[in-house]
């Protein structure tokens, strides 16, 4: 959602006008919502119980609606919460659903709904005013994942990019993909990863997930070779698994940040001629590629992380394997046009062909019209006419009919 964010030019949108509604945002407003203790800010506060992933994202969700309630002239913390409406919930919902996808717009609402209830405890708000602030409903719809999965080849052409790198990075970054794909990690479980976190023998990498919910993900067969190789390089010293390598070449013993793991996988897919893809499909491929091959979903989802199956269910393309398959049955009777190519073969002449469909033959020129020559008079004999449904020169007698034709 952050790179949708980025990308859309929010237009102001002042959504009360009435003077007794109003929510003035101007410079004395919001130098006297600042002035708010940080522990009686309600956006402060929601934000604070989030993890650090969620955090950056609900944050940005919440300076973008911010601005479309006051016409641009807050952010998060300079906005009155405490003074929505349910006119005013229902208006930014409507403004959200017109600029942003529908799982972008309800995941925005959630953040909305979140610092409503913040508002709420602090006693900025009572109850009844909460209720019917809060009360929007979701965006209803049913569209595709975004992002794609990655083919074989890929990967391959990706792991070779790496190895054509003899330095520390290289060993690094494939070590870095083969987790990526081969444990299905997001990229701020892969930053996290400590040395400690890692147990070369089984495979084991402690992953602390999103939501504060640690799990167990397995580096196995490629994946473990990768891992040890790099590690070999690294060093045994405790801290970051995947860590910084300065512009000497020197291994520097601290953790990555996302952005940097999304620099990596960009380098090296330009270097291996890869199209487009983002950190997140490698693990839609792992989670795929899982089902693929047999993984029963309950235990897909566990190494996914995911709170609920239904998450996982929208990586299973085995069902559009069997509709692909099923559409297949059907044949569509498409001939290609003639194109000049077909013609110049021809002899640049132009052919007379009938309709497939069965029907009365064309009454044929007589010798004395333009279209009784040679050159031109090329008719059609069901009875004779080849698969092409023409004839050739050769099948044109001098006085320029047919053989047979009546």
């Amino acid at each position: 959602m952050s790179n949708e964010l980025e990308q859309s030019n929010t237009e102001p949108l002042v959504l009360l006008d009435s003077p007794s509604d109003r929510l003035t945002v101007g410079a004395a407003a919001v130098g006297t919502f600042a002035s708010v203790q940080a522990d009686r800010h309600p956006a402060l506060v929601y934000l604070a119980r989030l993890g650090a992933g969620s955090r950056r994202t609900m944050r940005g969700a919440l300076d973008t609606i911010a601005a479309i309630a006051s016409g641009g002239k807050a952010n998060a913390q300079g906005f009155p919460w405490w003074a929505l409406r349910y006119q005013h919930t229902a208006a930014i919902r409507a403004a959200l659903a017109e600029r942003y996808r529908p799982a972008t717009t309800n995941k925005m609402l959630a953040a909305l709904r979140g610092v409503l209830h913040e508002a709420f405890r602090l006693g900025l708000m009572d109850a009844e005013t909460f209720q019917r602030s809060a009360d929007v409903a979701c965006i209803k719809a049913e569209t595709l994942p975004r992002g794609r999965a990655l083919s074989p080849g890929e990967l391959a052409a990706l792991m070779r990019a790496c190895a054509l790198d003899a330095g520390p990075a290289g060993r690094r970054d494939a070590a870095l993909v083969a987790v990526l794909y081969g444990a299905g990690l997001r990229r701020s479980e892969a930053v996290g990863l400590d040395l400690a976190d890692h147990n070369p023998e089984t495979g084991e990498l402690v992953v602390r997930g999103k939501g504060r919910k640690d799990r167990l993900g397995y580096a196995t067969n490629g994946a473990a070779d990768a891992l040890a190789d790099w590690i070999a390089v690294r060093g045994a010293e405790p801290g970051a698994l995947f860590c910084h390598i300065d512009k000497a070449g020197r291994v520097v013993v601290r953790h990555l940040t996302d952005q940097a793991i999304l620099y990596v996988l960009h380098k090296r897919a330009e270097e291996a001629t890869v199209a487009h893809f983002s950190p997140h499909d490698m693990r839609r491929t792992f989670i795929s590629d899982l089902l693929d091959a047999g993984a029963d979903i309950a235990t897909a989802q566990r190494l996914a992380g995911h709170a609920s199956v239904q998450t996982t269910a929208r990586y299973d393309r085995r069902g559009e394997a069997t509709k692909r398959r099923a559409a297949e049955l059907l044949h569509v009777p498409y001939t290609k046009p003639r194109t000049p190519l077909m013609d110049r073969r021809l002899g640049g002449k132009a052919a007379f062909q009938l309709p497939d469909h069965p029907g009365p033959m064309p009454a044929p020129p007589t010798a004395g019209s333009e279209s009784a020559l040679p050159c031109v008079a090329r008719l059609v004999n069901p009875a004779r006419r080849g698969s092409s449904g023409r004839y050739s020169n050769r099948d044109v007698n001098a006085s320029g009919r047919v053989p047979g034709a009546q």
